[in-house]
């Protein structure tokens, strides 16, 4: 099948990151982001999949990404109709009456928060201006069950803000032929997650491969009715 497509993936370093990567590579020529001292493993990951450029980079400027849009039109022909924005981080351990001080919240919205604000101003323009394109942001199960992230509340924050964002530009860019939508995945099955959980059951997780499958499936012409959307993928967690 001619990888016809050019797609670009946020946090392509990490575990959901590579996963959306590898179920695109078939069909999409990609873009891969993460921040600079993921370069060596971005590089791994392009030298796998071919057709593939690799930034490790500070992606938070308007001209940092007018620079990847630029890079990808210049290397493969056409700018990005697809993106998976799977950049963020995880904080928590104390209740918010507890905590000493702001860093967490600062460090969860710069994550989850900003990175995605961040990149639909980046990747919205082009789409809009070619009248296609379809963007999908990882937000998390706490955006509507807040509390299941006791404990964490920066970090639920931070990502219902990601998604809240996704709504509203979806609604703004519908009759663009632009559609963004949003995953709320709990437990991924990852290595470090279960370093983190070693008594917790895996099997009840939420595996890579099943919520890469789900952000192909939003990503393609298939889901073309779907924008808008916030999409639960719980397992049985």
């Amino acid at each position: 099948m001619p990888r016809t497509e050019v797609a670009v993936i946020t946090g392509a370093a990490g575990s959901l990151g590579a996963a959306v990567a590898r179920r695109l590579a078939p069909t999409h020529r990609l873009v891969l982001l993460d921040v600079a001292p993921a370069q060596e493993r971005l590089d791994a990951l392009a030298k796998e999949l071919g057709e593939t450029l690799a930034f490790g980079r500070d992606l938070s400027t308007d001209a940092a990404w007018s620079d990847v849009i630029a890079t990808a039109v210049a290397a493969f022909g056409a700018p990005p109709t697809a993106a998976a924005l799977c950049a963020g981080g995880w904080a928590g351990g104390t209740p918010l009456h507890e905590t000493a001080d702001d860093a967490a919240y600062r460090r969860m919205m710069a994550l989850n928060a900003d990175t995605v604000h961040q990149a639909l101003r980046g990747l919205l323009p082009p789409m809009v201006a070619a009248k296609r394109g379809s963007v999908v942001v990882i937000g998390a199960r706490p955006v509507e069950r807040p509390w299941t992230a006791t404990e964490a509340a920066a970090y639920a924050a931070s990502k219902a803000a990601a998604v809240a964002l996704a709504q509203v530009a979806a609604q703004e860019v519908l009759h663009h032929g632009v559609r963004v939508n949003a995953v709320l995945p709990s437990v991924l099955d990852t290595p470090p997650n279960r370093a983190a959980m070693p008594d917790a059951d895996p099997s009840r997780w939420v595996t890579l491969a099943s919520l890469a499958g789900i952000v192909a499936f939003l990503l393609s012409d298939d889901a073309r009715d779907v924008s808008g959307a916030a999409l639960p993928v719980y397992g049985r967690a």
